[in-house]
């Protein structure tokens, strides 16, 4: 089981003083909570991708390559990749390039996008949403497995002879998981793929998003990837640590209910009616033991704790506190739970187990004979000898 934190690098006034951060500030403090979640052991930091104020991550390979290079152990993922106003090739070649940086330390989520503002910004119609992010990423899922694609889609003008570079890392794509908040179609192209399906339902209600689970659940047996216990399920959360309930709430309430999108509503029937969860750490861990009772044995658990314009110092006290006294007790109760026969969930190394065995990964190296991918035949050699023939002083 994983367990991580999501920050979506929102911007907003701090209630009581109205202090606004710089996005400079914002995003070095992005910086600082993923390395905190580095140190105190969790699992994944995740980073969404947004084009519109007030959010900055507009670029999350880029944030998300720095902070591989300042971290050593966590899973860097996104939350969600834009799969509609992305184009499908840079979106292969940048998460490749961040998988070779990363080191393997490195999935994706993708998604759609709900902003409807962002379409026309990149030249898209919301309305064809859902073709875009399904043809889209149909396109990707070829890209990243063959050397040599030649491709025509109604989105997107069409491939002859076209190869991605760099291919990933071992040969192998980073895995992919499909975000979605209402969307069958969405699900029924992750379970087609036997990739995971994550349902962000922080703030929606208790187990709103159980149909489209258990969809998602079936048709990934459907295809033939195993058991519906067996598909990759991740959940969402919203979380806010205290000593006690009565510390947490009176903490927390001014941000939450100060907040833009929520100004009007009163935490405490958000916490009533949804899973956000604002208490002590067992109150945490009871809220959590629920979504395993609701939606079945999952894979991976991420929390949102930095935004709503919480001080970094605040965000950085819930990461050690998620770190430190949830997610053990977590671990070590969800495990005792769990069906002996569900897997979990995938990385760089069990996928390259998986594709290879004991076999030494593919290194794709580029073919010195060849200048162009137009012939349809792939564009690298099949092993090292040429390479140690041609170039004995740098093999």
């Amino acid at each position: 089981m994983q367990f991580g934190i999501f920050s979506v690098g929102d911007i907003a006034p701090e209630p009581g003083t109205g202090y606004t951060q710089s996005e400079a500030e914002r995003i070095r403090n992005i910086v600082a909570v993923a390395q905190r979640a580095d140190d105190v052991g969790l699992d994944v930091f995740a980073l969404g991708e947004h084009h519109n104020p007030p959010f900055v991550p507009s670029s999350p390979t880029t944030l998300l390559a720095y902070i591989a290079a300042l971290t050593q152990r966590i899973m860097l993922s996104t939350s969600v990749t834009l799969m509609t106003t992305n184009d499908p090739v840079k979106v292969a070649e940048d998460y490749a390039m961040l998988q070779h940086v990363a080191q393997g330390r490195l999935d994706l989520m993708v998604g759609r996008g709900n902003t409807v503002p962002v379409y026309p910004w990149f030249g898209k119609d919301i309305r064809q949403g859902v073709a875009l992010a399904l043809e889209n990423y149909n396109l990707l899922h070829r890209l990243w497995r063959e050397d040599v694609v030649d491709w025509e889609g109604r989105f997107r003008t069409p491939l002859q002879g076209f190869t991605s570079t760099p291919r990933p890392l071992d040969d192998v794509p980073p895995f992919v998981w499909h975000g979605s908040i209402r969307t069958p179609e969405i699900a029924e192209q992750a379970a087609f793929y036997g990739n995971g399906f994550f349902a962000n339902h922080v703030l929606a209600p208790h187990f709103h998003f159980k149909p489209l689970v258990d969809l998602y659940r079936r048709r990934f047996g459907h295809y033939g990837h195993g058991t519906a216990a067996q598909a990759i399920v991740g959940l969402g959360g919203m979380s806010f640590i205290a000593k006690n309930s009565q510390d947490a709430v009176r903490q927390f309430k001014p941000y939450f209910e100060n907040y833009p999108v929520f100004r009007g509503s009163r935490l405490e029937d958000h916490m009533a009616a949804t899973p956000l969860t604002v208490g002590s750490p067992q109150q945490v861990i009871d809220k959590v033991m629920t979504f395993q009772e609701g939606f079945g044995d999952y894979q991976r658990q991420l929390f949102a704790v930095d935004g709503l314009s919480l001080p970094v110092a605040v965000a950085l006290e819930q990461v050690e506190l998620l770190g430190t006294e949830v997610v053990p007790v977590l671990r070590r109760e969800l495990a005792a739970r769990r069906a002996p026969d569900v897997p979990e969930a995938p990385t760089h190394a069990s996928l390259v187990s998986a594709k290879y065995g004991d076999a030494q990964p593919r290194q794709p190296r580029p073919n010195p004979n060849r200048g162009d991918n137009l012939s349809g035949t792939s564009p690298y050699q099949d092993s090292d000898a040429g390479v140690e023939a041609r170039f004995p002083e740098v093999v």
